[in-house]
């Protein structure tokens, strides 16, 4: 057997005959690392991989392809249902991925109790033994007799097993633990995910499996591996929150039979992971009233419409450049904001510290919290506090002034189910408004006139 060493890219998996500092294929830096690979004989070229089940398949034309609904099947969590579309479509390859400890493996193994009465379940296992997820099904209440709990990292061993259970349902923790031993690199390596990846989605295809795969995420926050994985598989959910709290949120950034808008929310407790079918009562829960620096936002996630409160602190600064920090909304985006509060708002930002958060973990992107974002910023930076019943939606330009959002009615129609009293909205659009009886609606067209309102 030769052996033979390239240098491979791990984000686009461009190889390469030396090592350099960018990849010419994606422009990345510092991405290439070494392999070392085997090349087998001609004659052993077929995979031990192989699948039994593999058949030759001829083109058809696009009026003879069954044009059928996807058979879908539900997981038990009708938060992780919502992500995935409406339920785990069959033969599908998902891949889910989250920091160590966040509650990836509690989640699969929680669905097995369900899905476990629909169909047979193999869990394999390349990072705990038998017992161990025994112990942990013991305190997760998993009793069902149609999941089989496989400990082993070596493929063509899954590969046997897979095909004498037949299962309905294959559960591979983690990808990144997985090796083909006709591959000369070590486990994680990217040829080893990659091989393993691209069996399984084989295997999904051709035999009707559904397989969710776990995988591991660097440092910076993305998966483990070379891109190709992503791609490779249908679905690929992140698992997001501080692992010192309770609040866990699933959410798709790619999703081949569903939105990826949609996120599901959960909470850690000593039982395992529950469901949070009202995200915003939960995350408004324990919220201070009367304090200066806090204010309601509403945002959309997916179909979803999400209150969360909006967290700001503004102080002199001691040094000669002011310190900004962000936890939830986007760092960019707040100092935009801030910018505009000083030049539009008459507020004097430049000479102050400001820190902003959103409370409970989530993440803001969309343009709609701008305007909660900034009357948090103006009422500590003036040191008055606005309303606990009152909500903010709405963008803000960089001339100060305010710009409708998408699905307004349906966010004013959360807040109004919240028993808020009052909603701040941009003036523009409201004439297509429905009339609501217990909430009062307060259109405005620039920043400047909210926080002479709410903040002086």
């Amino acid at each position: 057997m030769k052996l033979k060493t390239v240098y491979v890219c791990s984000e686009c998996g461009a190889q390469f005959p030396k090592w350099m500092g960018k990849c010419t294929s994606c422009n990345s830096w510092n991405t290439i690392i070494e392999e070392v690979i085997s090349e087998a004989p001609a004659k052993s070229k077929v995979s031990v991989l192989s699948t039994p089940a593999a058949t030759s398949s001829s083109p058809k034309t696009i009026k003879d392809i069954d044009s059928a609904d996807e058979e879908r099947t539900l997981t038990g969590m009708g938060e992780l249902d919502r992500v995935l579309g409406g339920g785990l479509v069959k033969g599908s390859l998902v891949l889910v991925g989250g920091d160590p400890g966040i509650g990836k493996s509690t989640l699969l193994l929680q669905i097995c109790e369900t899905m476990g009465k629909a169909g047979k379940i193999l869990y394999v296992s390349g990072e705990e033994s038998q017992r161990q997820i025994k112990l942990r099904a013991n305190r997760l209440g998993i009793t069902t007799e149609n999941l089989k709990i496989y400990s082993e990292t070596n493929m063509s061993l899954i590969i046997d097993c897979v095909f004498r259970e037949n299962p309905d349902i294959l559960i591979v923790d983690s990808v990144q633990t997985m090796y083909n031993p006709e591959i000369q690199s070590t486990p994680g390596n990217i040829a080893q995910i990659r091989d393993t990846a691209s069996v399984l989605m084989k295997i999904a295809k051709e035999n009707s499996i559904s397989v969710f795969l776990v995988g591991h995420v660097t440092k910076e926050g993305s998966l483990a591996g070379p891109k190709v994985l992503e791609h490779i598989v249908d679905t690929v959910l992140y698992f997001e929150g501080d692992r010192h709290q309770s609040f866990r949120i699933l959410r798709a950034v790619k999703n081949r039979f569903g939105s990826t808008n949609e996120i599901g929310v959960f909470e850690m407790r000593g039982n395992g992971l529950e469901e949070i079918p009202n995200p915003s009562q939960a995350m408004l829960s324990g919220r201070p009233e009367n304090v200066a620096g806090s204010c309601i936002i509403c945002t959309m996630e997916g179909t979803r419409p999400v209150l969360a409160e909006v967290q700001a602190l503004v102080s002199p600064t001691a040094f000669g450049n002011p310190r900004r920090m962000a936890s939830g909304p986007d760092l960019g985006r707040s100092l935009m904001l801030m910018a505009v509060l000083e030049k539009r708002g008459g507020l004097r930002m430049s000479a102050y510290d400001a820190y902003v958060n959103i409370v409970g973990g989530l993440r803001i992107t969309e343009p709609a919290a701008d305007l909660g974002l900034a009357l948090a910023i103006a009422s500590s930076f003036c040191s008055t506090a606005i309303d606990s019943e009152t909500v903010a939606i709405g963008e803000i330009g960089l001339t100060g002034e305010l710009r409708s959002c998408s699905f307004l009615e349906s966010r004013i129609a959360e807040c109004e189910k919240l028993g808020f009293k009052k909603c701040i909205i941009p003036s523009s659009g409201t004439g297509k408004l429905k009339k609501f009886k217990n909430i009062e609606l307060c259109p405005f067209s620039d920043i400047k006139g909210v926080i002479d309102k709410f903040c002086k």
